[in-house]
C-alpha cells in the first residue's frame, strides 16, 4: 500500500546537513517529510521489528512531527518507544539504556519557527552525513516522490517515562550529597531543561534532596522563546542570569540551551566561564576517577581543536593522554568510540562521557563542576581563573564569499611565521622563541552559511588582540 504523496516533493538537501536535520516548520520541515524521514530511518538502520525510541522537545510543531515520524516509522515495521517531552540526552539515555536507536525532534537553541532531528544508533552512538544521515535523506527523498510502502506487518506504539530513570542513572554517576551547601540560579531559557533540573539536581523525580538551593529562571516550557533565545553561547543571553547570580548573591549561575544538552557556568560575581575552563575541570575528575580504578594502563580524552591550550595541559599533567578532534558532535561521538576515551570537551559546552555511552550531557557536566566546587573552599570565580590562564578571542563569525582567496591571503601572510594544520579548516600555530608569548588560531568554514569563523588563543591579551586584528583585516580583505 502506498501513501499519498506531495505533488511537488520538497528538496531535502539545503536542510539535512552535516550532523542532524534542521529547517524551517513548513516551508522545509511538514508533516509530510518528516513522516517520510521517518521511514527512510528504519529503513536504513534496519530497525524493522525492533524498538525506535522517540521523543521531543516543547517546541508547539514537535509534538505534531513526532506523531508523523511515527507513523512512517510504523509503516516500516519500527516499533516506535515514544519518551515525549524530553531533553536530546535523554534520548541518548533512552538509546543507551534500552539498546535502540532514537530520533530527538528539536531545533536546540534556533528560533521557534525552525525544528530538525537528531538521530543515533542504538546505544546512543551518532550519525553523521557520512555514516548515515545522507541515506536517510536519499530514502527519505524517494519516498516523497514515489510514496511509502508499508510492510505485511506495521510496528507497534508505546509510552514510556524515562525521567526518573535518567535523573537517577546520573545521580549515581556523580554523588552530590556531600557537598557543602550552594546556592545556584539556573536559567532554562524556556527549554527542557525546566523539566530535567527540577528532577536531577531537585526532588521532582522522587530523588533525595541535596544541598543545592536552586533560584529558577525561566523554567516554564514554551518554544515561542518569550525571554530570550535560548543560545547561552550567545553573550546577550547570559545577561538576565548574570545579573540574577549578583542580586540573589548566588554562588554560582547555569545556562542551559533549548533541548538542554549543553550547558555554561557564570561564576559569583556574574562573569562566564568559558567552557574550555569547565571541559578542563571535569576532565582532571574523570581521569583521577578512572585512575583510581585502573592504576595502569593508558587513559584517553578528546578536546577539540578550538579549545584553549590549558585542557590539553591538565589532561596530560594528570597523566592522561589528550587527542585533538574536528569540531562536531557526530565526529567526537565516532572518536569517542573508536578510542575508548574517557572524556571528551568542546568549545561550544557540548561534553561527553565513556559513561553515557560515548554521547554529550551537559547536566552531567554541571553535576561535575558542582560536585568539584562543592568540594573544597574555592569560589567558581578562582577555579575559573585557574583554568583560563590564557586570552581567547571567542569564535568571531566573519561573512565570506571567497573563502579560498581568504584561506591564500593567511597562507602568504604567515608563511614563515606559522606552522599550518588543516585537520579541521586552516589553524595556524605561531613560530615562536622559547621566552615569547605563544599564539595559535583557526579559521573554519561554517557548514550552512557563507562565513569564516575565527578563534584566537595568545599567552596575553595584546598578542591574542594583535593576532586577531590581522587576521580579521586578512579575512576581509
Amino acid at each position: 500500500m502506498n501513501s499519498a504523496t506531495p505533488s511537488t516533493p520538497i528538496d531535502l538537501a539545503p536542510f539535512i546537513k552535516a550532523y542532524d536535520v534542521r529547517g524551517l516548520v513548513g516551508s522545509q520541515l511538514t508533516d509530510e517529510v518528516v513522516t517520510a524521514l521517518g521511514a527512510a530511518f528504519v529503513d536504513e538502520i534496519g530497525a524493522a521489528g525492533t524498538d525506535v525510541v522517540m521523543g521531543h522537545d516543547m517546541r508547539d510543531s514537535s509534538p505534531g512531527f513526532a506523531a508523523a515520524f511515527a507513523a512512517g516509522a510504523q509503516r516500516r515495521g519500527g516499533n516506535v518507544v515514544s519518551i515525549g517531552l524530553c531533553s536530546t540526552d535523554e534520548t541518548y539515555f533512552a538509546s543507551g539504556h534500552l539498546a535502540a536507536p532514537a530520533a530527538m525532534f528539536t531545533a536546540s537553541h534556533n528560533p521557534a519557527t525552525y525544528n530538525g532531528i537528531k538521530f543515533s544508533r542504538a546505544g546512543a552512538q551518532g550519525i553523521s552525513f557520512d555514516t548515515g544521515l545522507r541515506s536517510i535523506r536519499d530514502r527519505a527523498q524517494a519516498y516523497l516522490a514515489d510514496g511509502i510502502d508499508t510492510v505485511d506487518v506495521a510496528g507497534t506504539h508505546r509510552d514510556i517515562d524515562v525521567l526518573p530513570g535518567y535523573a537517577g542513572y546520573l545521580r549515581s554517576l556523580v554523588d552530590l550529597s556531600g557537598i557543602r551547601p550552594i546556592r545556584i540560579v539556573v536559567d532554562a531559557g524556556n527549554g527542557m531543561g525546566g523539566m530535567t533540573v527540577p528532577a536531577v539536581l531537585g526532588t521532582a523525580a522522587g530523588l533525595p534532596a541535596l544541598p543545592i538551593e536552586i533560584i529558577p529562571m525561566y523554567f516554564e516550557l514554551d518554544g515561542t522563546f518569550p525571554n530570550h533565545e535560548a543560545n547561552p553561547l550567545e553573550p546577550k543571553n547570559l545577561v538576565d542570569l548574570q545579573k540574577a547570580v549578583v542580586e540573589h548573591g548566588a554562588d554560582l549561575g547555569l545556562a542551559f540551551d533549548g533541548d538542554a544538552d549543553r550547558c555554561f557556568v557564570v561564576d559569583e560575581n556574574g562573569d562566564a566561564v568559558t567552557p574550555s575552563a569547565v571541559a578542563a575541570v571535569v576532565a582532571l575528575r574523570e581521569i583521577i576517577r578512572v585512575r583510581a580504578l585502573q592504576p595502569t594502563g593508558d587513559i584517553f580524552v578528546l578536546h577539540n581543536l578550538i579549545t584553549s591550550r590549558i585542557v590539553a595541559e591538565t589532561i596530560e599533567a594528570a597523566g592522561a593522554i589528550p587527542i585533538r578532534t574536528r569540531v562536531g558532535h557526530s565526529l567526537i561521538k565516532d572518536q569517542m568510540a573508536a578510542t575508548g576515551a574517557i572524556f571528551g570537551g568542546e568549545h561550544s559546552a557540548h561534553y561527553y562521557f565513556r559513561d553515557f555511552w560515548g554521547a554529550d550531557n551537559g547536566m552531567l557536566a554541571a553535576m561535575h563542576f558542582l560536585a568539584e566546587f562543592g568540594s573544597q573552599a574555592e569560589s567558581v570565580s578562582a577555579i575559573s581563573k585557574k583554568y583560563t590562564p590564557y586570552a581567547l578571542s571567542g569564535e568571531i563569525n566573519s561573512v565570506v564569499e571567497d573563502v579560498p582567496a581568504a584561506y591564500n591571503r593567511i597562507v602568504e601572510a604567515y608563511t614563515g611565521s606559522g606552522e599550518f594544520d588543516e585537520l579541521d579548516g586552516l589553524t595556524v600555530t605561531g613560530i615562536v622563541a622559547r621566552d615569547e608569548p605563544f599564539w595559535w588560531f583557526n579559521v573554519r568554514p561554517s557548514n550552512t552559511e557563507p562565513l569564516l569563523r575565527l578563534n584566537v588563543e595568545a599567552a596575553t591579551p595584546d598578542v591574542m588582540h594583535r593576532v586577531r586584528d590581522a587576521v580579521l583585516a586578512l579575512i576581509a580583505g
